[in-house]
């Protein structure tokens, strides 16, 4: 019973962490939440300045 309560906690916990992790990164916007942003190539930010 107690084995079961203490899986159940960090299953729901490590799932909270991982949601607050994803909203902090979608918030940033999609270039600057990169890992790889510093040697990417793509063209972020030149759609914004087409519209």
């Amino acid at each position: 019973m107690l084995a079961s309560i203490l899986i159940g906690g960090i299953i729901f916990g490590y799932a909270g962490f991982a949601l607050v992790r994803f909203l902090r990164k979608a918030k940033e916007g999609k270039c600057a939440g990169c890992d790889i942003k510093s040697s990417c190539q793509s063209s972020c930010g030149k759609e914004d300045y087409l519209s």
